[in-house]
């Protein structure tokens, strides 16, 4: 957790020193809403319904909202708290990330190689109602399975994040998009060095152990087996526990 933390904690500084310099724009309506926010003594004084929305999603996950949370994840009330207060911070007061913000984070971890592919992948397993942002529960969810899951959750996990259209079936072409995303991801430390063929060389690889009955296609059922039989995939899971 103190992995976590200390992340969370150098993302949110340096994302702080990007947005406060010169040159860099903000999306019009999200500036003008801090901007209000920050000059009102209270979130509802202005009348202003888009603020009406702010304070009702603040308020979904003041103290009392923690306590559902501590039950139904794997952290503790005070480091929900600790991290509450972190991701408010992100996009301060809303309590919701978009994926543009998503990827910046990202992109604070892997300043090697390019993220932003492999943190919109990472950005639609967590947001379960498809809206296109994250709220602090969503946020919470995910990082729970991440970073404290059991095996079986974080092999769930991973085959959602390769299952991109959710059909319950992993494509060669889903799994190439995936591994191709990790591999820009950790750019020059990336081994085998990357070249034009190594993602689908990869992916044939893997996929000749898990497809195993040769249908072209992997099933939840064929993943969760190789994965248990094959000890070097399972270590290989760590590269999902990177997450913030």
């Amino acid at each position: 957790m103190s992995r976590i933390k200390q992340r969370m904690g150098q993302a949110i500084k340096k994302l702080r020193i990007r947005k406060s310099s010169p040159g860099r724009s903000r999306i019009p309506q999200r500036g003008s809403v801090r901007k209000r926010l920050q000059s009102s003594q209270s979130f509802m004084s202005s009348g202003d319904h888009d603020l009406e929305d702010l304070e009702m999603q603040v308020v979904r996950y003041k103290p009392e909202g923690l306590d559902v949370l501590c039950r139904k994840s794997k952290f503790t009330r005070k480091e929900l708290q600790i991290m509450y207060r972190g991701f408010k911070q992100v996009e301060c007061p809303t309590g919701i990330v978009n994926e543009e913000t998503f990827k910046e984070i990202y992109a604070q971890f892997f300043p090697q190689g390019d993220s932003s592919a492999y943190a919109h992948y990472v950005f639609n397993t967590f947001d379960h109602d498809r809206n296109g942002s994250l709220s602090f529960e969503e946020f919470v969810m995910g990082l729970s399975v991440l970073s404290r899951g059991t095996l079986q959750e974080r092999l769930q996990w991973a085959f959602n994040l390769y299952d991109i259209n959710g059909d319950g079936f992993i494509t060669k072409d889903e799994m190439t998009d995936i591994v191709s995303a990790i591999y820009e991801m950790m750019g020059r430390f990336s081994e085998p060095m990357i070249d034009e063929n190594t993602a689908k060389e990869h992916v044939d690889r893997v996929f000749l152990k898990m497809d195993i009955n040769r249908d072209g296609v992997i099933t939840f059922d064929e993943f969760m087996e190789t994965c248990r039989r094959d000890e070097n995939i399972t270590k290989g899971m760590a590269i999902f526990d990177t997450v913030l």
